[in-house]
């Protein structure tokens, strides 16, 4: 049987090292469509300051993802965040997730989730998040039905579509 490789999720904080945002700003670019494109490191740090809860994922000293996430009422200006907004007064939203593409189907995902999943049970929060479905990301759908999430809108966007997901 082999074994998983051993990797720590931390949290962000204003100590985050230059060398790990560097590295989660390229993961994030190098996952788009998937998620939105970042024009800069500094809108990535303002991403971060604006959120409320996000993780870094950490193996042998290298960052392989990350997750960040907002509450109800930031400031941030994403459409897809605000469908949240107008349908729900207390949220968790899942911004974006991302991980290097050698990490991927090895659970990292599902353990970020699931540390998510705790704190919005202990908070009595829904989750909620946005999937495309144009271009079609399939994984990522089936993924997020397995883990109990369900369809609760859409959106057309002029380059790409989305389904809003709540659980």
């Amino acid at each position: 049987m082999k074994k998983q490789p051993s990797y720590i999720i931390k949290k962000f904080s204003n100590l985050i090292e230059k060398n790990f945002l560097e590295q989660i700003f390229l993961i994030n670019q190098e996952n788009t469509p998937e998620v939105g494109s970042l024009s800069s490191i500094t809108e990535l740090k303002n991403l971060i300051k604006l959120s409320s809860i996000n993780y870094y994922v950490i193996f042998e000293n290298t960052v392989i993802g990350f997750m960040i996430c907002f509450r109800e009422r930031s400031d941030y200006k994403s459409m897809n965040y605000k469908f949240f907004c107008k349908k729900e007064t207390k949220f968790l939203y899942i911004d974006r997730i991302a991980i290097k593409n050698e990490y991927r189907r090895k659970g990292i995902g599902k353990s970020l989730y699931k540390k998510l999943d705790s704190i919005a049970n202990d908070k009595k929060l829904p989750l909620c998040c946005e999937v495309n479905t144009e271009p079609l990301n399939d994984i990522s759908i089936r993924f997020h039905k397995d883990f109990g999430f369900y369809e609760v809108g859409e959106y057309n966007f002029k380059d790409h579509r989305v389904a809003y997901f709540k659980k």
